[in-house]
């Protein structure tokens, strides 16, 4: 099983910017697809973005779609979420995930990193 660690989250003011990174170990990231998923206080976990094995494919939700880009770079084994214009209901704190197949829904992911907490002040 692939080990994930994020980092990158932090503090930022509405309208800035922020990148995650998520580092693999353990499998090389280039085996699986990956996600990026979310989960504010109160609410449930929800998927924010998705990227195929190549990178040749992406998924966005609707509420990050035009500001949020997710890639990849398989040589450094580590899954990247550029996150421009953020937004107060952005915060939240933010996984990684690596699953077989490129999909939007927890279930499909298997492997889940521990999390960074995203805080947009308003």
């Amino acid at each position: 099983q692939v080990q994930l660690v994020e980092s990158g989250g932090g503090l930022v003011q509405a309208g800035g910017s922020l990148r995650l990174s998520c580092a693999a170990s353990g499998r090389t990231v280039s085996n699986y697809a990956m996600g990026w998923f979310r989960q504010a206080p109160g609410k449930e976990r929800e998927f924010v973005a998705a990227i195929s094995r190549s990178g040749g494919s992406t998924s966005y939700a609707d509420a990050v779609k035009g500001r949020f880009t997710i890639s990849r770079d398989n040589a450094k084994n580590t899954v990247y979420l550029q996150m421009n214009s953020l937004k107060p209901e952005d915060t939240a704190v933010y996984y990684c995930a690596a699953g077989r197949v490129l999909a939007i829904t927890p279930q499909y992911f298997n492997s889940w990193g521990q999390g960074t907490q995203v805080t947009v002040s308003s």
